[in-house]
């Protein structure tokens, strides 16, 4: 699906996106991991848009020749908490296993550490059985901090997760940039 030609960026989400948002965010295999619900509809499409994604911190767009294809997310701390940060995201099925996303989050780790300069360690969860999130954050440079067993409910299952890290001290690698 994608081709040498095809150019990957990062940008906010735009009303625009809605087709595309509901193909993607409309399958249960890219949201099984999301605290949020699979999208069901254009309609549901667009109001998560304008409601969560567009006022949001910082959630972007992956897009393939401006067409989105997925999302990253940064939540940024408050308070004492203000130098975390927690980046999650999800990917189109029809573009798994291409290296997309861990060329996405490439792209974003100088973008989040530059809008938010107090940021200084970004973490991350992946489901202890999502092998695929497990090695887009180390091929990115995440280190794996461990494993936290019966951590939290996600879509009222009880999972177990791994803690990965990345700080703004971190050398980002150039490979996939």
């Amino acid at each position: 699906m994608n081709s040498p030609s095809s150019t990957i960026t990062l940008r906010p989400f735009k009303t625009t996106d809605v087709e595309d948002f509901v193909l993607w965010a409309g399958d249960d295999r890219v949201t099984r991991s999301t605290r949020w619900k699979t999208i069901t509809s254009k309609e549901e499409a667009l109001t998560f848009i304008k409601e969560v994604c567009i006022p949001h911190p910082w959630r972007r767009s992956i897009c393939i020749d401006d067409r989105s294809i997925g999302y990253i997310s940064v939540f940024p701390g408050s308070g004492d908490d203000r130098c975390t940060a927690m980046i999650g995201y999800g990917l189109s099925v029809d573009y798994w296993g291409q290296g997309i996303t861990t060329k996405a989050v490439k792209m974003a780790l100088p973008q989040v550490f530059g809008e938010f300069p107090d940021i200084v360690r970004l973490q991350a969860f992946a489901d202890v059985e999502n092998k695929g999130s497990q090695r887009v954050l180390e091929k990115v440079g995440f280190l794996k901090e461990g494993h936290l067993r019966k951590y939290t409910y996600v879509k009222g299952n009880l999972k177990d997760l791994f803690i990965y890290s990345f700080l703004s001290t971190d050398a980002i690698s150039p490979a996939d940039s």
